[in-house]
């Protein structure tokens, strides 16, 4: 396709010039799938997300015949029938109901279930078929903690960044082995809109897309969520654990914003608007997400007393992303997240009587200058991060880009004292784990307002990969230069592709990094690399010895 030509690289555009079983088996086997003879099937496993105190939304997806593959529009409307129970066996049921999978949602499904108890593990499974029924494969889930109930921890894996030819999705599969997680956090690029071979390079292509070119009509992006789906790592997650998720840009296109995107040539590719309402229908008919106001999903989840999470969307309402170096990033008419959800989340996080207040934003929000760096590596580190190859201090793409905007929302932080907010990040492909500073400048002698977990890439090209050298040697290097320049970034990988676990107490919120063996294996193992903490009161990060247990 034919991109605009920028002034300066953007993250995905340097990657490509740079790049040229365990808990999750029992959940699976727990009913078969199999196709009845010309019957329904589900291929695409189950899913569960937004959990409440009473209640949960469940999904799947049925293929009612060989035809109706994801997008194809194919196969008759078909009867679905679902329950949930207390017990593996499903022996003590809590609910149950019937719904319609039609083609004109792709043959998903949701259901809405409420009348549940807070704080409790579910089993839950479909049907469907005339005579004989065909069963999905069953899934766990949970649902939170009562509203203002004493709550003494709570803990959510926490995932971003997943492009499907970059590798295998390992760390999905180390997640759903855990059982001891509340729920699992996806901060966007859940999938990635690219033709095959865009990105990464064609040489470096671990599997090939689903549609093979770039997806930009509602049948593209039907069929990119469902080849996803047949993930059998990604399915282990979902059956699992109930996901709460958020999306990026590359659930539209690169750098998206309100009126466009980078990797959006209007004319050759349809307009911007029949692009987004095509991806945003796929989105909400594959994720177990309920829409919130406007078809976006800006929202709120609550965990007893301790832990209050808002959940951001960055990219439905934000302005034009900045050039470098013309002011404009100061500009208080510009906006990341749009009047009304930058008001709904001062006046939440103002009125919060949790203990915690999480935010999940998919980009980051501390702010990144650079120090001297050699040119080798400074042009692919500013790729990942959205700068200048020249090192100039702003980050179009993420809040950087948006000055005001969060200048604004730093403010309210101190003004109100509003405590304890946490960060949680996804987007550049590296861990941190950072202080969120007053004022950048002077800190530390500027107080920090709060913090922020940065958590890595499922799959998706770093700086190790963009260069094609052996992780932590030339990355040490880089990582040296970023800390001495940002005194309160008190740690960056920019190797690993892992995950992480947030356990929160009301003593501390602690973030676990974990990283996989490596994404071109299918059978990658998974090993600790680091933990931070903030304690409570404090809005400051510091390094802890071990992961919780």
């Amino acid at each position: 396709m034919t991109r605009r030509q920028l002034s300066a690289p953007t993250r995905r555009t340097v990657v490509k010039a740079a790049a040229a079983t365990a808990v999750a088996a029992p959940v699976l086997a727990a009913a078969t799938g199999a196709r009845a003879a010309g019957g329904p099937a589900f291929l695409h496993g189950v899913a569960s997300g937004d959990p409440l105190p009473d209640g949960v939304l469940l999904w799947t997806r049925v293929t009612p015949s060989p035809d109706a593959v994801p997008g194809s529009g194919a196969g008759a409307d078909t009867a679905v029938s679902w329950e949930i129970a207390e017990d593996k066996a499903f022996t003590r049921i809590a609910g149950h109901g019937t719904t319609v999978a039609r083609a004109a949602s792709d043959h998903t499904v949701k259901a809405d279930v409420r009348g549940l108890r807070p704080a409790t593990t579910y089993w839950f499974r479909f049907s469907a078929g005339d005579g004989q029924q065909v069963l999905s494969p069953a899934g766990r889930t949970r649902t939170a903690p009562a509203a203002g109930a004493a709550t003494s921890g709570i803990r959510f894996g926490v995932v971003s960044c997943a492009n499907w030819e970059a590798g295998w999705f390992s760390p999905y599969r180390h997640l759903a082995a855990r059982a001891d997680l509340d729920a699992v956090l996806h901060l966007g690029d859940y999938i990635y809109e690219y033709a095959s071979g865009d990105y990464p390079a064609q040489d470096t292509v671990v599997r090939p897309h689903a549609p093979l070119h770039e997806i930009v009509t509602l049948a593209d992006y039907r069929t990119r969520h469902g080849n996803y789906r047949t993930d059998t790592d990604l399915q282990a997650l979902h059956a699992a654990h109930p996901v709460i998720a958020i999306w990026d840009d590359h659930e539209f296109a690169n750098d998206a914003w309100s009126g466009g995107a980078e990797n959006h040539t209007p004319g050759t590719e349809g307009s911007w608007a029949a692009r987004v309402a095509a991806a945003k229908q796929a989105y909400f008919e594959w994720m177990p997400v309920r829409a919130s106001t406007e078809g976006t999903v800006y929202r709120r989840l609550r965990f007893g007393n301790l832990a209050d999470l808002y959940l951001l969307d960055l990219r439905s309402f934000r302005s034009r992303q900045a050039d470098i170096g013309d002011g404009a990033v100061d500009d208080p008419e510009r906006s990341i997240t749009g009047r009304a959800q930058l008001d709904w989340l001062k006046a939440g996080l103002a009125g919060s009587d949790a203990v915690w207040k999480l935010v999940g934003t998919s980009v980051m929000i501390s702010p990144v200058a650079f120090g001297s760096l050699p040119a080798h590596l400074l042009g692919p580190l500013a790729g990942l991060l959205g700068l200048p190859s020249e090192g100039l201090a702003v980050n179009v793409d993420q809040w950087d880009g948006y000055t005001d905007d969060r200048g604004e929302l730093i403010a309210h932080l101190r003004d109100r004292g509003v405590t304890d907010t946490v960060f949680l990040t996804g987007d550049i492909h590296m861990a941190w784990a950072n202080d969120v500073p007053v004022r950048a400048a002077t800190y530390p002698l500027s107080p920090s307002a709060a913090t922020e977990f940065v958590v890595t890439s499922v799959t998706s090209d770093n700086l190790d990969d963009i260069l094609r050298v052996a992780p932590r040697t030339v990355s040490v290097v880089a990582a040296a230069a970023v800390g001495a320049a940002n005194r309160h970034v008190k740690w960056v990988d920019m190797d690993s592709h892992g995950y992480g676990v947030l356990d929160v107490t009301a003593e501390r919120s602690q973030m676990d990094y974990y990283a996989v063996s490596d994404k071109t294996r299918k059978d990658a193992t998974s090993s600790w690399v680091r933990s931070y903490r903030t304690r409570s009161g404090t809005q400051k990060v510091e390094r802890a010895d071990a992961p919780v247990r």
